[in-house]
């Protein structure tokens, strides 16, 4: 057995994983621990504690995926002061060999580790295995990648996806565009602004001001105190959270439109996605929000507006869709990129 280490990075929270690798690459986790990245001066200090309390020695190899941009092995957190080299974690931790990867990368490592019951299937589709996978989730931000196969083995690639323009395609998309442009002052606006969950609060707002439907006290309560908070790294309340729960449980008629139009602009998101890459091998949509609005995806909307592209309806068709329900994909793929090292 071959013992990895696996970590998700990330600003506010770390998740640290030991999991042992058969020879056929066979995972078993068997320690996990959580921490506030924010105890921390640096990631050394918290692997130390993790192995020294779990006892089971060093690994053989580490893989960290990380809340920001990786290049050559290093990385630096937007969200808190750290500054992390592949190789300065090798010597310092001891750790043989240590590889850091964007965290949309590990998301799409972990697709391939992935369980049946791990997946809703939206959309069945004619999949094929030799063809590209394409991943998109929507969360903090938009993260957007694709899986090519290579022998084997996928080989996996970040992108930068989500920042690519917002192309509204009817009159209430362009009002939502000109209200954002209007409101941050600037001359584009990404998908990510949309499609993400600081993008689900815009569009709320965008209904809340054109009046387009009556706000419930208990939401305008949680979203006036989040303005209240701009500013600051954290606050106190997810409005995000608070509005998709509200429309899954039809409680509140501003969040039903709300969360209607963030799961069409979504599919069509991911219709654009899917028209790029022709991804017979499966599209796969994952990201913080996706499993706890389930049952909005699986409305028909974000279908119904994924193969609204005109001459290519009948080939979105014939793509697989799936909605990851494991919130620890990225974790997974932490501990799948450690294994292939």
């Amino acid at each position: 057995m071959t013992l990895l280490l696996a970590g998700d990075i990330g600003g506010t929270k770390t998740i640290l994983q030991l999991v042992e690798a058969s020879p056929q690459q066979d995972l078993h986790p068997i320690a996990e621990e959580r921490y506030p990245s924010g105890d921390f001066t640096d990631l050394v200090p918290m692997v130390q504690q993790f192995l020294a309390k779990t006892n089971m020695g060093t690994p053989d190899k580490a893989c960290f995926g990380i809340a920001g941009p990786v290049v050559n092995n290093t990385a630096k957190l937007t969200n808190i002061a750290w500054s992390l080299d592949g190789e300065r974690l090798q010597s310092e931790l001891g750790i043989a060999q240590v590889s850091l990867i964007n965290d949309f990368a590990a998301v799409g490592y972990g697709i391939l580790g992935l369980k049946a019951t791990d997946l809703c299937t939206l959309q069945p589709g004619k999949p094929n295995s030799e063809s590209p996978i394409a991943i998109l989730g929507a969360g903090t931000g938009l993260g957007q990648g694709f899986l090519v196969k290579q022998g084997e083995y996928y080989q996996v690639f970040a992108s930068e996806g989500g920042h690519a323009d917002f192309a509204p395609r009817n009159e209430l998309e362009f009002q939502l565009l000109k209200y954002l442009l209007d409101k941050h002052g600037i001359q584009r606006i990404s998908v990510e602004r949309v499609v993400s969950g600081l993008g689900l609060v815009s569009i709320y707002q965008f209904m809340r001001d054109r009046q387009l439907a009556s706000e419930s006290p208990e939401i305008a309560q949680v979203v006036r105190t989040w303005e209240q908070e701009a500013g600051k790294q954290e606050k106190s309340v997810e409005p995000g959270a608070v509005i998709g729960m509200a429309a899954v449980q039809k409680s509140d008629r501003l969040a039903e439109k709300t969360m209607q139009l963030f799961v069409e602009v979504y599919g069509a998101e991911a219709g654009n996605l899917a028209l790029k890459l022709l991804p017979y091998g499966g599209l796969y949509v994952a990201g913080g929000i996706a499993g706890k609005i389930l049952p909005l995806l699986q409305s028909g909307s974000f279908l119904f507006n994924f193969t609204q592209k005109g001459r290519m309806r009948g080939i979105l068709s014939n793509i697989p869709v799936y909605i990851v329900l494991n919130p620890q994909v990225g974790l997974i793929g932490a501990a799948v990129c450690a294994a292939r090292l």
